[in-house]
């Protein structure tokens, strides 16, 4: 395992890359170039540790407790790193080829990663705030980096003000833990209400409420979900795939270590809030898909069904404990590889306008290799048999039927059945109508070679794996969600 000393130099390398950035002498080709090397290199720099059982807290002394790196936090480290870079790599073209797209705009996807990092190895709620705002403040101005178009300005300014505005929730509830518990650590806030009555913790359960409800609103949950599509069309598509697949994960890892460490023994308040939240993040972001004439915001309507999807294992987890957090991990993982790999083949085609069903049309006919990429991933965020998609959504139904929440089960059965007809459609497009698709796409190699590699895990992950036994696949999958758990 690497030690502490180590752990902290990698984050100060990163802030340092992102500050020679700003030098006017490096072009856009050698920034990138840094950049993909920098995230690169932090993934194997890492994945030695990938396998084993630890939690250790960082520079103890230093950092007050303050941060934590154990086998759940190097999960999700190594997923903002792989799927960053795998990002960069998809939009190559797509970067290079729109004008705004600066220098300036590699330094904010590395401090957006940064911030993601530290917000899963937060281990206070001060912490974890400041992350979460590196991330947040970072991603706003992606989302506005298209200035000379009015829609990315208004998405700009929706986000900043909505952000900052509930961002404020967040601190607002910090304050009243703390006036209270007299503490903001994950782990002395944890013994605090375990050893109080619920007479005692009127502020701490208040202000996690405030707290939830900002990251309710960084996952589009209900009912603050309105905002996402409007921001998540108006940015550019990279960015869209950083704040609809990574960004969204890196949310649900701190929502994962705050409820387990801290709130579990309060299940019984704020369980029914999440069931809830579901129920309504479901059904909300399943009507929004199927209105949508763009590709891209049916995509983005269709990533509010799968927080919902989320929140039904998180509901879970108050009954059924780890089961229930393995299949949340679980479908983090399939969501991840699915999103990513849909948005990175929308922005591999060279479209001066948005994509539309309509513009779709005989798309395999005039790009083959594309359009099966894009039909994999339409099945698998559909849940499809074989996909990986498929098996997150069982193990997600089945802890929710295990923990006596079949209702919520069913209905999310249903709403994965709706989703059908909004995913199906995207490869009826494709397949089923004469060709008029003038749609032109991107030809970089590395692009279609890391495409088929995300649309190959999708498939392995998903049913592959039973074929290849003495490779490692799904269960040894599942076997690692378990143990990262364990972790915390």
């Amino acid at each position: 395992m690497l030690n502490n000393i180590e752990i902290v130099l990698l984050f100060i390398l990163a802030i340092s890359i992102s500050l020679v950035v700003f030098s006017t002498k490096l072009s856009l080709q050698k920034a990138y170039n840094i950049s993909l090397i920098t995230l690169s290199a932090s993934f194997v720099f890492l994945l030695q540790d990938l396998g084993e059982i630890f939690s250790t807290l960082i520079q103890k002394d230093i950092f007050n407790s303050m941060l934590i790196y154990d086998s759940f936090s190097l999960l999700f480290i190594l997923i903002f790193l792989l799927s960053s870079a795998f990002l960069l790599l998809i939009s190559k073209e797509y970067i290079f080829d729109h004008k705004y797209f600066k220098v300036e705009s590699l330094i904010f996807i590395l401090f957006s990663v940064w911030g993601m990092i530290l917000l899963s190895m937060s281990n206070d709620l001060i912490v974890a705030f400041i992350a979460l705002e590196i991330a947040s403040m970072s991603i706003y101005v992606l989302v506005g980096i298209n200035k000379h178009k009015l829609k990315s300005s208004e998405a700009f300014f929706k986000y900043l003000v909505l952000g900052s505005f509930m961002g404020a929730f967040y601190l607002l509830g910090l304050t009243l833990v703390f006036i209270q518990s007299g503490t903001t650590s994950f782990i002395d806030l944890a013994k605090y209400i375990s050893t109080h009555e619920i007479e005692q913790l009127y502020l701490v359960i208040v202000g996690g409420l405030l707290i939830m409800a900002t990251l309710m609103f960084k996952i589009s949950a209900f009912p603050f979900y309105a905002w996402s599509l409007d921001i998540y069309d108006g940015a550019p598509l990279p960015i869209t795939s950083l704040m609809a697949g990574i960004f969204k994960i890196s949310i649900f890892s701190v929502i994962l270590r705050l409820f387990l460490s801290d709130y579990i023994s309060l299940k019984d308040l704020y369980d029914p809030l999440i069931i809830l939240a579901s129920i309504f993040t479901m059904l909300a972001g399943s009507f929004l898909a199927i209105s949508q004439d763009s590709i891209k915001r049916m995509l983005a309507a269709s990533s509010i069904v799968h927080s919902g999807y989320l929140l039904i294992a998180l509901s879970s987890i108050a009954t059924i404990g780890d089961s229930a957090s393995y299949s949340l991990v679980f479908y983090l993982i399939a969501y991840f590889l699915s999103s990513l790999g849909s948005l990175g083949v929308l922005s591999m085609i060279n479209s001066k306008d948005d994509v539309t069903y309509e513009s779709l049309k005989g798309f395999a006919s005039t790009n083959p290799f594309l359009a099966l990429m894009m039909s994999i991933f339409m099945l698998s965020l559909a849940g499809f048999p074989s996909s990986i998609g498929f098996l997150g959504k069982f193990y997600i139904f089945s802890s929710a039927i295990e923990s006596s929440l079949t209702p919520l089960a069913i209905l999310g059965a249903l709403t994965a059945f709706i989703s059908i007809y909004y995913y199906f459609k995207v490869i009826a497009s494709m397949y089923f109508h004469k060709n008029i698709s003038v749609l032109l796409t991107y030809s970089n190699i590395k692009s279609y070679i890391i495409i088929f590699i995300i649309s190959f895990l999708v498939l392995y992950l998903g049913i592959g794996s039973s074929y290849f036994t003495y490779l490692p696949g799904t269960n040894d999958l599942t076997e690692f969600s378990k143990s990262i758990i364990n972790s915390l």
